[in-house]
């Protein structure tokens, strides 16, 4: 990655420009079965509609608060990408009732109403699926975000000096989120083409550094399971083995 990247969308700007053809990450809920695997590109895509979502239709700006209410899940990695593409602060698992938006879950909806902001509900269902019936008083992200475009210019350029993400008590900026990143990449040994199985939880740096920056920072990427104690005798070993995985964190 470029040693100029100070913002995590600098680091998917990079990991775009050198091989938008790799995976980055690899999701499964052992729940459901699912299995969705996005290339750099598809996540991009991804993002930058999201992105446009964020700064079009629910009118966030550079230091508004959102609290992220999602768990470990490829549209969470999403949302943090778009967020910091934007400026926007992510607040992972924060209170709805002093955010400025709130972002959640099927799980999360009650505890998100408390927000007086824009509200936006995902179903996490296979294949990004809608609700069947939209959650009253939320938009429905898998039916707003298709016809974003899919390119993303911000209004005003991300500071990567101002606050980026909030987990666990503590506030990074977009530069000590990367500086992060790219430190706990080297103490993992994440190098490019790594593949890094994570079954933690994005409720703290630990798992998000795993379920997402460290790989994203270091040319990698990221085999992300939910529900992992689902998985049938031997899974885990037959998993990484077909994934082809160099690294786990479960």
């Amino acid at each position: 990655m470029n040693a100029s990247d100070r913002t995590p969308a600098d680091l998917l700007r990079s990991a775009l420009a050198a091989d938008p053809a790799r995976p980055l990450v690899t999701f499964y809920d052992d729940a459901t079965g699912e299995r969705v695997e996005l290339s750099v590109a598809t996540f991009a895509n991804w993002v930058a509609k999201t992105a446009n979502l964020l700064q079009g239709d629910l009118a966030a700006a550079p230091g508004d608060r959102l609290a992220l209410l999602l768990p470990a899940h490829w549209q969470s990695a999403v949302w943090l990408l778009a967020c910091h593409s934007v400026g926007v602060v992510a607040e992972v698992g924060g209170d709805p009732a002093g955010a400025d938006l709130v972002v959640a879950g099927p799980d999360a909806l009650d505890a998100a109403r408390a927000c007086s902001g824009e509200r936006v509900a995902l179903a996490l269902r296979p294949l990004g699926g809608r609700f069947p019936q939209p959650p009253a008083g939320f938009q429905d992200y898998a039916v707003e975000v298709p016809g974003q475009g899919d390119r993303f210019a911000p209004f005003a350029p991300v500071d990567p000096e101002e606050p980026a993400l909030v987990v666990g008590g503590a506030e990074l900026s977009a530069a000590d989120l990367v500086e992060r990143a790219r430190a706990d990449a080297a103490a993992l040994g994440l190098e490019p083409g790594s593949r890094l199985l994570s079954a933690l939880p994005y409720d703290s740096w630990e798992g998000l550094a795993r379920g997402l920056y460290a790989p994203l920072a270091s040319g990698g990427s990221v085999v992300l399971c939910r529900n992992l104690g689902q998985l049938a005798a031997g899974g885990l070993e037959k998993r990484i083995e077909s994934e082809r995985v160099t690294h786990r964190a479960v």
